[in-house]
Order: structure tokens, then sequence, then C-alpha cells
């Protein structure tokens, strides 16, 4: 994406270069995405079209093909808008704050958004459904019980955690959460898929709502929790979560950076280090060491 600008270096400081340099990037991130999934697996790239609305369009790119055209399920269409929205940028998380603090050094809107995506690589932030989803597989593969799993989770003397529990700003169960399992539900329905994990997942939530150690620390689902396996129904692959997450982020993003380079009092972001070490030290003269 941080290639772009070789491709529209005009990018300056007026309002209708702006403009049309935002309409691109977000058309151009949903492109980008479907052709790295189709060149990964070998097929043939599959072109936007004009007459497909924005979800649509990435739909058709990511699974049509030659021998055996894909064909637009509303459902599944409403999924992942609803998705998307769900996941859009909020409060100053750890992504929105790499865009922020990176633009703030006056970077191309392409480099900061760069270092949002960046950020969202790991298993805490962009990563997280993908985690939930491993950690769904590794609990079905192994048999483990439910409540063994919650019994570990809740061990402070066992490393085990629970992905897609908790979250650093809600404390009670995530909004999002509830209208993600919704979600999960219908489309799995309308789809007549049986997904074997998320039998797992609703036990498993529903254990640790009643668990004493998950209520006593906010330990409710997060809107991680579902969405994977939504993601899933839909045929994204589980190495490819990050990707759709970041594609539901930028938006924000770009408001994070605009808004930053329209303020009249803009300055570089530069965090302060407050030294909590000793303040005075024994050390031996340098002829004597």
């Amino acid at each position: 994406l941080n290639a772009l600008k070789s491709f529209y270096p005009e990018l300056e400081n007026l309002e209708e270069e702006i403009d049309i340099t935002v309409t691109r990037l977000l058309a151009k991130i949903r492109t980008l995405a479907a052709m790295s999934y189709k060149i990964s697996r070998g097929h043939r790239v599959v072109y936007p079209r004009p007459d497909l609305a924005y979800c649509e369009n990435f739909l058709n790119m990511m699974f049509d093909s030659p021998v055996r055209p894909y064909k637009i399920h509303p459902d599944v269409v409403k999924a992942l808008r609803l998705f998307w929205i769900l996941h859009a940028d909020h409060e100053q998380n750890c992504s929105s704050s790499a865009v922020r603090i990176v633009g703030s050094g006056r970077v191309n809107l392409y480099a900061a958004i760069s270092a949002g995506i960046a950020a969202l690589w790991g298993p805490l932030h962009g990563g997280a459904n993908q985690a939930v989803i491993e950690m769904l597989e590794n609990i079905q593969n192994e048999g483990s019980s439910i409540q063994r799993v919650i019994e570990r989770a809740g061990d402070k003397n066992d490393p085990y955690r629970l992905m897609g529990f908790g979250h650093r700003v809600y404390k009670t169960y995530d909004p999002r959460a509830k209208i993600m399992k919704n979600t999960c539900d219908t489309l799995l329905s309308k789809l007549t898929i049986q997904d074997p994990l998320l039998e797992i997942a609703k036990n498993l939530e529903e254990a640790a709502l009643k668990d004493d150690y998950f209520i006593e620390h906010n330990l409710y689902p997060n809107v991680d929790f579902y969405s994977g396996i939504v993601l899933r129904a839909i045929g994204i692959p589980t190495n490819m979560f990050p990707v759709m997450f970041a594609i539901g982020r930028l938006p924000g993003w770009i408001a994070q950076w605009l808004e930053s380079m329209n303020d009249p009092n803009w300055k570089l972001c530069r965090p302060r280090q407050i030294y909590t070490g000793p303040e005075k030290t024994d050390y031996a003269p340098f002829g004597q060491r």
C-alpha cells in the first residue's frame, strides 16, 4: 500500500486532491486485498466491476472464477458489511495511535496508513479473531472439556489464556459482540453451515459468564469472539483476518490523519518517558575496572 505513493505522487494539501486520494485509497485497499488472495492461491486476478457496490465487489473479486461464477448472496453481503462497520475505528487504540503518531511527522497518507496496518499484525489487536479461531480449533482437536479450559484460564500459575474475552475499554459485555453473535447465528442458518467451532464458542461463553473469576475480572466476550466464525462462513481464510480488520479500520485511520493535518496547533507527537529507576548508584571508576 505504501508503494501507491509512487503511482499517485500528486497528493498535496489541496482539499480536492486529498478527497480524490482518500476515495481512491478506500477502493484500492479492497482491490489489493482481493488480488493478494487470488495471487496467493495461484488464481486469475478478478478486476472490480463498476456495477457492484463496495461489499459485493470485494466478494466477487475474492471468489469469482472462470469455471464457477460467484453468486452474490445477500445475507453474506449483509454480514460482511456489518463486520466492517463493527470493526470501524473507535477511540485511541493501538493502530489508530500508530497512524496518528506516524502522521504527526507530516508523512504522506499512504505511509501513515501503512503504520496502522503494521500495528494490526499481532494477535492482541488485528489478529485477535484469528487467535480466537485457532484457540477454538485447539480445544476441538485436543478434546478438552469446557470446564477444564475455564479452570486453566482462571489459574494464575497457568500461562493459558482465553482469546476473545475482555476489553481495555468495555468492562461489561462488548455491545458489538452481541450484534456479531446474532449475525453469526443468522448467517450460518441461512447458509445451512454446521460449524462445530460455533458450538464450542457458545458453550465457552456460557461457562465463562457463570464463572466467578471471569465475573470478578469483567471478562466478557468481545467483538473478536464470534467475528472469526462469520469470516469462516463467508470463505475468508484465517490468515487473512487481519486484512479484513484493516479494511474496516481504514476510514477511521484516514479521519485520524486528516484531523492531524488540519489542526492549526499541530505538533509532532512526542510521548514523554518518566524515569523510575534508582536516583543514585555506585560504580567503579574507569581505571579500576
